[in-house]
């Protein structure tokens, strides 16, 4: 079964779910699959859902204003060295202010070879504009 999600006439998002096992059918995990740029509705959904990590890669301070619920704090001018610390086993979406150092960094992490990384389009500027819910 193959679901395509999409806004604005652009996917946004590819949800794959195959069946599996010895004659019963079980559903298999979802595999959710994100363009470059993604859409804050999308990330609020599938961040809802636990189906994606979210980096935020703004300064401590600017994280510390609000930021999406459950994200983590890399900030871009750390990333280099904390590469390592990129989830491999799920869709990363990459989040700043305005969608500017995300950018950087998706470029950085696609040039240091991962595959499973979007940028969130408009940055948290898009996500408040949006409605959507900040943590503190």
């Amino acid at each position: 079964l193959v679901v395509s999600i999409t806004g604005c006439g652009v996917a946004h998002a590819a949800v794959v779910e195959e069946a599996v096992v010895a004659g019963d059918v079980e559903a298999a995990p979802e595999v959710v699959e994100l363009s470059d740029e993604v859409k804050p509705e999308t990330v609020a959904e599938f961040n809802a859902q636990g189906k994606i990590a979210v980096i935020d890669v703004r300064e401590d301070w600017e994280f510390a204003e609000g930021h999406i619920p459950g994200a983590t704090l890399i900030p871009l001018g750390s990333l280099p060295d904390r590469v390592d610390e990129i989830p491999t086993d799920k869709p990363v979406v990459l989040v700043c202010r305005s969608g500017n150092r995300s950018g950087q960094a998706f470029r950085f992490l696609s040039g240091e070879g991962y595959d499973n990384i979007s940028n969130m389009t408009g940055g948290m500027n898009a996500w408040s504009a949006a409605g959507l819910d900040v943590e503190e």
